[in-house]
């Protein structure tokens, strides 16, 4: 299925806007992973999950079938977003729109980063971004939707209000 580009920006744009934790810490992160392990469980998605402060790992699992690389994709995908302050799925898009197949025309080493879904900051209201929640496995899209989901959960919004595909682009 295609999805419009210019539409997925603007929808991203509004998750990374609306999706801000009053605080972030070590039980936080573990509720989110296990939201998502349960998810994953019940669904039996092939995923690997990562909930971390930047460079201090605080939540990870890996579901059955999943791959051993998915460890490295969500290292990469987390990249993406410490380089950038933004979703891994936003970067990608953009990159897409401009036509470019890889970050090293930006000067990166696609060993290190990676553009695909995934991967998306942890907003704290009054600190910014601290860290990062990801998952690898599914599509690059669907591993974005299942971590926008979780955030939205967590802060009590209904997921479908700030889904891909639901929310208002002007």
């Amino acid at each position: 299925m295609s999805h419009d580009i210019d539409r997925d920006i603007a929808a991203v744009k509004q998750q990374e806007a609306l999706l801000h934790l009053p605080e972030f810490n070590e039980e936080i992160a573990w509720q989110l992973g296990s939201y998502i392990r349960a998810i994953a469980g019940k669904e039996k998605l092939p995923i690997a999950i990562a909930v971390a402060r930047f460079n201090q790992p605080l939540f990870y699992a890996a579901m059955p079938n999943s791959s051993p690389d998915n460890r490295n994709w969500i290292r990469r995908k987390a990249a993406t977003v410490a380089h950038y302050f933004s979703s891994s799925y936003a970067i990608g898009l953009k990159l897409k729109k401009k036509g470019e197949k890889s970050l090293a025309c930006y000067g990166l080493d696609d060993s290190q980063y990676a553009f695909h879904g995934g991967a998306f900051p942890i907003f704290v209201k009054n600190a910014g971004i601290v860290g990062y929640i990801a998952v690898s496995g599914l599509d690059q899209r669907d591993d974005h939707a299942l971590v926008v989901m979780t955030l939205a959960q967590h802060l009590g919004i209904d997921p479908k209000t700030v889904s891909l595909d639901t929310l208002i682009t002007a």
